[in-house]
């Protein structure tokens, strides 16, 4: 990032909130950013594009770049992104195909497998087709996670041993999709790692998530005080530390990923690192992951939020 970078000549709109399941987590996520931002020295004006009227004034405005606080639908899919470019107005992180692709945990893992990057066995069910929970048993066994395709922060997702709780997780996933992921549980230490950059990504430090209040690390143990420990950088062997971080890059080129995004891994007992899936907004809060990757990399909150501003600003040529 250029050291002339001039922060107060930037005018920053920052949009947070939306219509998705994870609405309040964006909010506090903008709330997060807005600090870092005007930490930063940038001059920032906050819009909720859940309100037509905020659309409309990002239209009508004069803004350099848009900084993305969005989750979940219609801010995470590629639909806010798609709006922003048809206005031709930069933005923070991965563009309309990245984020349309890895919000959808089926289309990205097959993403994942062509480019070698190790994800679990996992069947992909439609709400119009007709269930075979045998068939599903048969082909991945009992212990599987079941998770609507297009959700975030583990709205939906549940992990389940035997046939009758199986066909219970698959009603409860569609009450939150018409399409879910049906995937073999692997028993391991759960970790995410940040990746940033556009033509050459480099990988943060790597996190172990510990989960306090669950048996995994669900909407509780992601958002509540005490929830999860994060233990950063985690306490790994040099080879695999570089292991789950080649694979973190490997995702982000592999969805075509540029300015920022966040891969989740299960690592096995055998030392094998599994792909669960990429997060192209990360979170802004104060307990969430990438501002803490940022931390322990000497990259203080404001200085990561600026560095993707320079990424968003950088691939559109400004």
């Amino acid at each position: 990032m250029p050291s002339a970078f001039d922060t107060s000549a930037c005018r920053v709109a920052l949009l947070s909130g939306g219509t998705s399941g994870e609405r309040e987590i964006s909010l506090a996520s903008g709330e997060g950013a807005l600090s870092a931002l005007q930490e930063a020295g940038f001059p920032v004006e906050c819009f909720d594009p859940s309100r037509k009227e905020d659309l409309k004034a990002l239209i009508d405005g004069n803004f350099d770049v848009a900084f993305l606080c969005l989750h979940g639908r219609k801010g995470e899919d590629g639909v806010i992104q798609g709006f922003l470019e048809t206005i031709d107005l930069p933005y923070t992180g991965p563009g309309v195909w990245s984020s349309a692709t890895a919000i959808n945990k089926a289309r990205s893992k097959e993403f994942y497998r062509l480019a070698g990057v190790p994800t679990a066995p996992s069947m992909t069910l439609e709400s119009d087709q007709k269930l075979d929970v045998d068939s599903i048993i048969g082909e991945i066994g009992p212990h599987v996670v079941v998770k609507p395709a297009s959700e975030g922060s583990s709205i939906g997702i549940s992990i389940v041993d035997s046939r009758e709780a199986l066909e219970k997780a698959i009603d409860e996933a569609f009450q939150h999709d018409s399409e879910i992921v049906v995937e073999k549980f692997v028993q391991g230490r759960e970790f995410t790692v940040a990746v940033i950059g556009n033509d050459e990504p480099r990988a943060l430090p790597i996190i172990e998530i510990i989960a306090q209040k669950g048996d995994f690390y669900d909407f509780e143990s992601k958002y509540a005080a005490g929830g999860s420990k994060h233990i950063c950088p985690a306490e790994l062997s040099e080879e695999d530390a570089e292991t789950i971080k080649r694979e973190a890059i490997a995702a982000h080129k592999a969805l075509s990923c540029e300015g920022v995004s966040r891969t989740d891994f299960i690592l096995d007992d055998e030392g094998k690192p599994w792909a669960l899936e990429t997060n192209t907004i990360p979170g802004m809060t104060s307990t969430s992951l990438l501002p803490d990757a940022a931390k322990a990399a000497g990259i203080p909150f404001p200085e990561l939020c600026t560095m993707l501003i320079q990424y968003a600003l950088d691939r559109k040529g400004c």
